[in-house]
This record gives structure tokens, sequence and C-alpha cells, in this order.
């Protein structure tokens, strides 16, 4: 079974009711958009474009009738459990053409762990990053982005953590598979409800 597809079952035997009944409302991304995507980022990660190919977006995404808000992705956040939503592949495009700027947290020396030196000290540049999702606080508090600029201690096609106050920009994978595989591992523990 490919990583996508053992993503996607181990998924969905984890989502409530409610949040698999909206799931399974979802479709994937227009041909249009996907071609659009791979034009744009040559070097697109071919397993997002196969997620995307399944599910065009779970946040705040209109499928027909109906608009669902489902978090299907984590990162490293509060050990692994912080939930995150797959943004449209139109939303991708859109969102991915801002500069995200490090600068400011490389200026003070107490901040000096706050940018992950695998990350290029002139920040995520237009073209050279895709931000994929946002986290369940709708991306006020953590972001994730496919980094296709790295620094020399980088890789190309790395995943970066933005999290917010104190800011934070940390690579937690070193490719798309490598955090699908992350957050498999982890046994989706993000979708986890709290029992306190």
């Amino acid at each position: 079974m490919d990583l996508v597809n053992q993503f996607l079952n181990g998924l969905r035997a984890r989502l409530s009711a409610e949040e698999l009944d909206d799931l399974n409302t979802a479709h994937g991304a227009a041909q249009e958009d996907i071609d659009t995507l791979r034009a744009q980022y040559p070097d697109c990660p071919e397993s997002l474009i196969r997620l995307l190919e399944n599910i065009d977006g779970t946040y705040w995404r209109k499928y027909g009738d109906k608009e669902i808000t489902v978090c299907i992705l984590g990162s490293d956040v509060e050990e692994g459990r912080y939930p995150y939503y797959l943004l449209s592949t139109e939303e991708m495009l859109k969102s991915s053409k801002q500069e995200e700027d490090v600068s400011y947290l490389l200026e003070y020396e107490e901040d000096e762990e706050a940018v992950d030196p695998k990350i290029n000290s002139e920040g995520l540049l237009p073209g050279q990053y895709i931000h994929f999702s946002d986290c369940m606080n709708n991306g006020g508090t953590s972001r994730l982005y496919i980094d296709f600029n790295p620094s020399d201690l980088g890789v190309k096609g790395q995943i970066i953590r933005f999290l917010h106050d104190p800011d934070e920009y940390a690579v937690i994978a070193n490719s798309f598979d490598a955090y699908l595989q992350m957050l498999i591992d982890g046994e989706y523990v993000y979708l986890s409800e709290d029992e306190d």
C-alpha cells in the first residue's frame, strides 16, 4: 500500500463519526488546479499531489452545499497533540505568494534558536515554499510549509513548522513523505480527545 493510502486509511479509522461523515463529503482537487500547482512548483512532492487528488482541503472548505472543517494533520506542537487543517490547492497557491520573513528573529541573540539553522536566513521566499496547512486556531498559532530553498544545512523539500508566541521556525521532517510517516508512526495522536 502506498504511503498516502496508508495515511488516509489510518486517519479514517481514527476520526469521529461526524468528522468521517464530513471528510467523506470531500473530493479531490480539479486537474487544472493540480496542473497549476505542478507548473508553479516543479519540486512539489508527489505525495502531496496524491493527498490533494483525494481531498482538496479541509479548512472551511465547501464541497457542494456542505462546508467542512476537519483537522487531518498534525505536527510536533504539544507533543504532537495539536491538530491542523489541510489547505485546498487554491489556498496553497494563493497563500504561498507572500514572503515569510524570519529576519526579525535573527536580530536578537536570545532568539538564536528561534530559527532552525536548516532554514535559509532570507526566510521563505515567494515561489520557494508551499504553505500547506494551518493549525486549528485558523493558522494564527501555527502553520506548516514545504521549503524548497533551505540553508546549506537543510534539505530541499523539508517541512517547516511556524509557531507563534514565542515565534519559532523549526524543521520537523526532511520531506513530505517523512512528515506523513511521522503522523502515522505517532498514531494520529492529534486526533485524540483529551480525557480530562
